[in-house]
């Protein structure tokens, strides 16, 4: 299952974590975001140990949406040592979302 990163946490959650990071930015309201949510939760568990996987809802956590100029969702963000290493806008396939994690470990 996702983690659940917020503007409280994301310091020390996302930036500040020794593995890399996939942040899923979605809203609730969003019908590709609900569409993208089982492909998270699969990697969430397949990268379990190895990277953390997580979601911002940007509806609450407008500070982190902002500072990363979220604006389409869904939009997933890989984080490496607090870094954007890679940018996906839109629904990914999740093969194409695996192979830019594992290219950040």
């Amino acid at each position: 299952m996702a983690l659940e990163f917020t503007d409280d946490n994301f310091q020390n959650e996302v930036l500040d974590a020794d593995q890399p990071v996939l942040v899923d930015f979605w809203a609730e309201w969003c019908g590709p975001c609900r569409m993208l949510a089982p492909v998270i939760d699969e990697l969430a568990t397949e990268f379990d140990g190895k990277a953390k996987i997580g979601k911002v809802d940007i509806d609450a956590n407008r500070d982190a949406a902002v500072n990363y100029g979220i604006q389409s969702i869904p939009s997933v963000i890989i984080f490496k040592n607090g870094e954007v290493v890679n940018k996906f806008v839109g629904i990914s396939p999740k093969d194409e979302l695996a192979s830019a994690l594992e290219a950040a470990m």
